[in-house]
């Protein structure tokens, strides 16, 4: 099955992008060829980029706390294991205070480092990291994959704060919600929103093998979905069969 996902707010759309470029990260940091360190790399400094916004930090601590309110609320309900909550309230504590006493922006530290920022302003540029431009850079990737990966991996745990915060604020939100089956008929699907609740995050999962891809939009009273199809040439064509999904509205 396939999860694709819609955030219902700027804050939400940004630890998406982050969480998405991270896992990418791990992907890449245990491989040993310099091409993929290389691309580790260059996926560092995309998440310095989105992880620059000044309210990010903020933004974190902020979901990190409404998350903790709201399992707070669980509390002397018989239908809800303590062991379970206590567990959940103590990775919110640990982590917000791992984000909290993290000092500046996140990657803040490497960006005084003057041989990455060099790096950094050529790695966009097509071609632009040839021996002939930063020849120490080219002296690196021909370093042992081992010394290339601990050096990864020390830049890389300077946002472990981050990265953790993130895993868990999005870990909770998605088991805020519940899935219902839905059957999007003639390839359209609407939702009315209107309901006093405020939702963050929708989660559509779909069979692979029905061959179809999702077109989502949405704000706080409505959201949308139109169901694709791809042609032989990869352009995205609207359907009108009949298909079952699992729709998940997330708080």
């Amino acid at each position: 099955m396939i999860f694709y996902e819609y955030p219902f707010n700027e804050s939400i759309r940004t630890m998406l992008r982050l969480e998405h470029l991270f896992a990418r990260l791990t992907c890449l940091l245990p491989r040993e060829e310099a091409v993929d360190h290389h691309y580790a790399l260059a996926t560092l400094f995309e998440i310095m980029d989105v992880a620059s916004r000044a309210d990010l930090k903020s933004d974190l601590l902020l979901e990190l706390d409404r998350q903790r309110g709201q399992l707070l609320g669980f509390r002397g309900n018989p239908s809800i294991s303590e062991a379970a909550l206590d567990l959940a309230l103590r990775r919110i504590d640990g982590s917000r205070e791992r984000l909290a006493t993290m000092p500046g922006k996140a990657g803040a530290s490497l960006s005084a480092n003057e041989w990455l920022m060099s790096i950094r302003s050529r790695i966009n540029i097509p071609g632009g990291t040839c021996e002939f431009d930063l020849p120490g850079y080219f002296a690196w990737q021909h370093e042992p994959p081992e010394r290339r990966r601990n050096d990864l991996l020390r830049w890389v745990g300077t946002l472990d704060p981050l990265a953790e915060a993130l895993e868990v604020c999005l870990a909770l939100l998605r088991e805020t919600g519940v899935g219902q089956a839905v059957r999007v008929r003639g390839g359209l699907f609407q939702q009315s929103l209107g309901s006093g609740r405020s939702f963050q995050l929708l989660r559509l999962r779909i069979d692979p093998t029905l061959g179809v891809v999702p077109e989502i939009s949405g704000n706080r009273l409505l959201v949308a979905i139109r169901l694709m199809r791809s042609d032989g040439e990869g352009r995205l064509k609207a359907t009108t069969d009949d298909v079952p999904v699992e729709l998940t509205l997330c708080s």
